[in-house]
């Protein structure tokens, strides 16, 4: 096996969260080596950009703040504070990135894509001197406190004065988050909370009829009602249920009520900002030879997705105001979510208890973690984003406390 004595910081991940602790521990003066199980560097990331790249939100701070919902731990909020949206932008146009706000206050870069970010960052971590070394993949810590990989010149156990761990979740395993480290961490007595798939489709045992024939057709502008919640947004229709980002924000609540052994009720309001009332005089006119689909697009702009999804309740009825009622109350029964392959992000992780309030793991001095990883959840809309790159830099500062701390003077 080769030893090696790498630089005063080893990062083990290359995405955001890994990335922007290197970031910040190289432009401190530390030497940096940044290891990646994967061929390249941050490829979930590119993978979000084909979205748009969305980095943040514009909403207000508190409102902000409570996107994270059950997660909303003391030590997570305080890295948010002390790297907010405004750390964000300033982060993105320091390298030359220009951003603009979207009606919905998602933040994205101008080019709505992740690759041109990605290569001024690269650029920046090269001319600061950190170190980036690909195909290395992460085994545990030897006896000795070193860090063991699996490389292409063999197996390595390469020590250091700091370690961050920014390893990720266990979606998208294929873009290089497998969640394998939680077993190499439950070895050494560390307590790991369950994967839970975050971020993701739920699935709906729908008719041949509507599955074979609308899968890929997009709801929009829908509002969507489970257990006393409602949110606006876009759904897609898949074969096995519904995706989009309305769906993705109930889908934690989702996971958990069908976790109990029974399908759950959500509610679809096709036409959100009409009343009942409304539809019903718009609905009150003569049909004619139309067929009720074509009466249903004319009338209220129901798509043909739109219409299949309110026949899967059964025949539709004629009579204005039962067939109002029927468009703002579409229900469906969700079995369950997505799997961990297809979710966006996940629940579930090493938990803050397992932190000290540098990000430091308790059991392993020296050790700090930080990004997906970390048991916290928030919906899509630049939160995911501004938590990895939040607790990448809450990490970093913790390292260079310790760092400090360590200092031999001459």
């Amino acid at each position: 096996m080769r030893v090696e004595v790498a630089t005063d910081v080893a990062v083990v991940g290359a995405g955001p969260a890994g990335l922007i602790a290197a970031e910040q521990l190289s432009a401190a003066g530390h030497s940096v080596t940044v290891y990646e199980r994967m061929a390249s560097p941050a490829r979930k990331l590119l993978m979000a950009g084909r979205g748009g790249l969305n980095l943040t939100h514009s909403e207000d701070w508190a409102s902000f703040l409570g996107r994270y919902g059950r997660t909303q731990n003391p030590r997570l909020l305080a890295a948010l504070e002390a790297w907010p949206a405004t750390a964000m932008l300033a982060w993105a146009h320091g390298l030359g990135i220009e951003t603009f706000t979207g009606s919905s206050g998602r933040v994205f870069p101008k080019a709505l894509k992740a690759s041109p970010l990605l290569r001024a960052w690269l650029r920046r971590l090269d001319a600061q001197g950190v170190r980036l070394a690909v195909n290395h993949e992460w085994r545990g810590i030897s006896p000795a406190g070193g860090l063991l990989f699996d490389t292409p010149d063999g197996p390595a156990d390469i020590s250091a004065q700091a370690v961050i761990l920014a390893l990720g979740g266990a979606s998208w395993p294929r873009l290089g988050s497998n969640g394998a480290w939680a077993e190499i961490l439950a070895a050494e007595g560390i307590s790991i909370a369950p994967f839970e798939a975050a971020n993701c489709g739920i699935t709906v045992r729908w008719s041949d009829h509507l599955a074979q024939g609308f899968a890929g057709q997009p709801l929009k502008r829908i509002a969507v009602s489970l257990d006393g919640e409602s949110l606006r947004g876009e759904a897609i229709i898949t074969r096995t249920g519904l995706e989009g980002g309305v769906i993705y924000a109930l889908a934690g609540r989702t996971r958990r009520l069908t976790a109990m052994g029974a399908p759950v009720a959500l509610t679809i309001d096709l036409r959100p900002d009409m009343t009942t009332e409304d539809l019903a005089v718009r609905l009150s006119a003569p049909r004619g030879k139309q067929s009720m689909a074509t009466f249903l697009r004319k009338t209220l702009n129901l798509a043909p997705a739109a219409v299949a999804l309110l026949r899967e309740e059964g025949p539709l009825t004629s009579e204005p105001h039962a067939l109002a009622w029927r468009v703002k109350s579409v229900r469906l029964f969700a079995t369950g979510c997505a799997g961990l392959e297809r979710a966006i992000s996940t629940a579930g992780g090493l938990p803050f208890a397992a932190l000290d309030e540098d990000f430091m793991l308790r059991a392993k001095p020296g050790v700090f973690a930080a990004g997906e990883m970390l048991d916290w959840d928030a919906p899509t809309g630049g939160y995911l984003l501004q938590a990895s790159f939040a607790t990448g830099v809450a990490a970093a500062r913790g390292a260079l406390k310790w760092l400090d701390g360590r200092t031999i003077p001459d």
